[in-house]
């Protein structure tokens, strides 16, 4: 049986010990700082008058968070114009979120997803923010991801993986680094981007040795004196860009290459002592987003040293269940969606990594044995630490481009022709994939 193992919520009186003390020094840092801790003191003193009264205020407000994702989903506001290139960004916040909270949308719906995801999808291979726009690295890790999810056979159709490497050759440099898009800027995001597309569509293990050599040395090269990673070498460590470059280097075997005890180190104090959510740069404030970016970082970089040590990952090393208090009293909004800190809006971004973050918090250990804070009903659905997608999408999408692998094979044995040649021919996958799906007794059935 399954066992949760209950966290409780941390005493306020002893809390209030470790507010922030400007040692009568002020600035402008400080009195940010003081006006974040004020308002959130507010919500834990709240939480403690009302704790006997309302018992829905410890509670993740699932239902107002799935109205919100799906009323989302069907129609953005129109403040969400400024997004317009990025809407297959605001379709995987969705559909991630809406995952963690175990929230099932209609087939028809996603079926109209895959459609219109399948209209940004680039000729020139990748995906852009829209249709009609330029191909980009950051779109076409939000579509690949949010097709995975979807995993019906139209959403592998929807994802042309010989003009996806095409793209990603496009936007490569000689060094290893990569563009967010041709002739774009380079940056750590770019080169996530690139692995996590190339690792989750199982793209054969000689495709990605030309993608990414070199691509784990300049990785390294982002990491600061601080330990964490900036967005490109020289320059300050971030939360976010740290996610990417542990996460890149783990996908590509290559962890080794930071260092990792260093990054742990740095992660680690990301974590506010009062607030108990995480900021992404020092001397920042706290904020909802880094309850993943920050919060998966430290799993993954705990888990790569454990197993260069073959040693078993034990306890994660932050305290999960002040992250869990800070989004679950601080994050939430009545009406639903989560935001970055009291007093701002909700919006698709910060209730995506706000509830990604604390399905890591609750599984970092065990998924088998979560640790939630306070009632039991507040357990999410656990996420994959690397690609930030359900870990059964991860296994079902990299088994079924396995499948397509071994086709490629076959045909190239059978035919004695050269892989460039298979490659050449634009349609040849969504062919073969068709094929898959109508005769799947065509193909090996082994796990990849």
């Amino acid at each position: 049986m399954d066992i949760n193992i209950g966290i409780e919520f941390r005493d306020y009186t002893l809390l209030k010990n470790f507010k922030y003390d400007d040692e009568r020094v002020s600035t402008v840092t400080s009195r940010e700082q003081q006006k974040t801790e004020n308002s959130i003191e507010k919500c834990f003193d709240r939480y403690q008058q009302l704790k006997f009264l309302d018992p829905k205020i410890a509670k993740f407000h699932r239902e107002e968070h799935q109205r919100f994702l799906e009323s989302m989903l069907h129609r953005l506001p129109g403040n969400y114009e400024c997004l317009d290139s990025s809407r297959p960004w605001c379709i995987y916040w969705i559909l991630q979120a809406g995952h963690v909270l175990n929230f099932t949308f209609a087939p028809q719906t996603l079926e109209a997803v895959v459609q219109f995801l399948t209209k940004c999808r680039h000729p020139e291979g990748g995906f852009a923010g829209g249709p009609d726009q330029y191909p980009h690295l950051a779109p076409t890790y939000a579509a690949v991801n949010s097709l995975a999810m979807i995993g019906t056979p139209s959403a592998y159709r929807a994802i042309n993986r010989d003009s996806l490497e095409r793209f990603l050759l496009k936007v490569r440099e000689p060094d290893g680094a990569f563009r967010m898009h041709v002739d774009g800027e380079i940056d750590i995001r770019g080169a996530y981007c690139a692995v996590s597309v190339a690792k989750l569509t199982n793209m054969p293990e000689q495709t990605l040795k030309r993608l990414f050599d070199k691509t784990g040395d300049w990785i390294a090269t982002c990491q600061t004196y601080e330990g964490g990673f900036s967005g490109t070498p020289d320059l300050e460590a971030h939360g976010g860009y740290t996610f990417c470059g542990i996460a890149a280097l783990a996908l590509l075997n290559e962890g080794y290459k930071c260092d990792q005890q260093q990054l742990l180190k740095w992660t680690l104090q990301r974590q506010m002592s009062y607030e108990g959510g995480f900021q992404g740069r020092t001397n920042k404030l706290v904020d909802g987003c880094y309850s993943f970016w920050v919060g998966a970082t430290i799993p993954i970089t705990q888990a790569i040293i454990s197993n260069q040590n073959n040693h078993k990952l034990v306890k994660t090393l932050f305290d999960v269940g002040a992250l869990q208090e800070y989004i679950l009293l601080c994050c939430q909004k009545p009406n639903g969606g989560l935001i970055d800190k009291p007093g701002k809006p909700q919006d698709l971004y910060h209730t995506c990594y706000t509830l990604t973050g604390v399905a890591i918090a609750q599984h970092a250990e065990s998924t088998l044995h979560p640790s939630v804070l306070g009632d039991p009903i507040n357990e999410l659905l656990p996420t994959h630490p690397l690609f930030n997608v359900p870990p059964q999408a991860v296994v079902q999408t990299t088994h079924y481009y396995e499948q397509l692998n071994q086709l490629y094979a076959a045909n190239i044995k059978g035919n004695n022709i050269s892989s460039e040649t298979v490659s050449d021919n634009e349609d040849k996958e969504e062919t073969e994939a068709m094929n898959v799906e109508t005769n799947p007794s065509s193909v090996s059935s082994d796990n990849s």
